[in-house]
C-alpha cells in the first residue's frame, strides 16, 4: 500500500509529500488566504503549471533559497534559468522521473505568460500535472476549462485525486468542475483556485452537491494549511 500526505497551502498551491516533497504552484506570499510564509518552505522539488503570478508566485525565492529544481514547460524554464534557477523543462506530453516522482504534463485550456517578466519571456503553454507518488495518482489542472481530453487523462492515468479550480471567471466554475469529476472518475476531488480574491468567489457546496448528482466520487474541502492522507 503507498500513501502520500496532502496539504493545501491556498489558492492552487499544494504540497505532495511521499519520501520526498514536491510543491506545486507556490503562491504564498502575496496570498492574502495562506497562513504561512515562503520562507518556512523546503520542498526538495517545485511544479508550476504556468507563469501567471498567481502560480508562479514565489518559485525563484524558494528555489534559490533551498537549491530545489523547478518542473515546467520549457518556456517557463529557460525564464527561470535566468533567475538562477535549476530547473527540468518539459512539454506536454512528456514523463519525467525526479526525486521519487513520477511527473507528466498534461494539456490545460488557459493563457500563460509571464507577468513578473514584463513579457519579455514567453511563458509558453499553460498545463497541468499527473503525478504519481508510488501507487498514489495526484492530477493538478493547473488553471483550466473544461475539455474534452480530460477522457483520455482518465483513460491513460486514472487517477486517485483530482485537484480541480472551480473560482469561474478564470476558469472551470464550480457546475463544470463538477462535470470534469464526472469525466474523470477519481475517487476524491478537491476543489481548488476559489475564494482567494472576490472575482473568483464560489460556493464549494455547489460543487459538492453538483457532483453528488453524476458521481461517487467523495469531495473533499481542504482548509488553508489542512493535509490529508491518501492511501490506495
Amino acid at each position: 500500500m503507498s500513501e502520500v500526505r496532502l496539504t493545501w497551502l491556498g489558492h492552487s498551491c499544494f504540497e505532495i509529500a511521499s519520501e520526498k516533497k514536491l510543491l506545486i504552484d507556490p503562491f504564498i506570499n502575496e496570498n492574502p488566504a495562506a497562513t504561512v510564509s515562503a520562507s518556512d518552505l523546503e520542498p526538495d522539488l517545485i511544479a508550476v503549471t504556468h507563469g501567471h503570478r498567481d502560480h508562479l508566485g514565489d518559485t525563484v525565492e524558494i528555489a534559490l533559497s533551498t537549491g530545489c529544481r523547478v518542473v515546467c514547460i520549457h518556456e517557463l524554464s529557460q525564464y527561470l534559468k535566468s533567475k538562477g534557477v535549476s530547473t527540468e523543462g518539459m512539454n506536454i506530453g512528456g514523463t519525467i522521473d525526479l526525486d521519487g516522482f513520477s511527473i507528466s504534463m498534461t494539456d490545460a485550456c488557459h493563457s500563460s505568460s509571464i507577468d513578473e517578466s514584463g513579457h519579455s519571456f514567453d511563458g509558453g503553454k499553460a498545463a497541468g500535472f499527473i503525478i504519481r507518488a508510488g501507487d498514489v495518482t495526484v492530477y493538478h489542472a493547473g488553471d483550466t476549462g473544461l475539455f474534452r481530453d480530460m477522457e483520455l487523462i482518465c483513460e491513460l492515468y486514472n487517477p486517485d485525486v483530482a485537484l480541480l479550480p472551480i473560482g469561474g471567471r478564470y476558469t472551470m466554475d464550480a457546475r463544470d468542475a463538477a462535470h470534469a469529476v464526472g469525466v474523470l472518475r477519481p475517487k476524491i476531488a478537491i476543489p481548488m483556485h476559489y475564494n482567494t480574491y472576490e472575482k473568483i468567489k464560489q460556493d464549494p457546496e455547489i460543487f459538492i452537491s453538483c457532483v453528488k448528482s453524476i458521481s461517487d466520487t467523495d469531495v473533499v474541502l481542504m482548509g488553508i494549511n489542512e493535509s490529508i492522507s491518501i492511501k490506495v
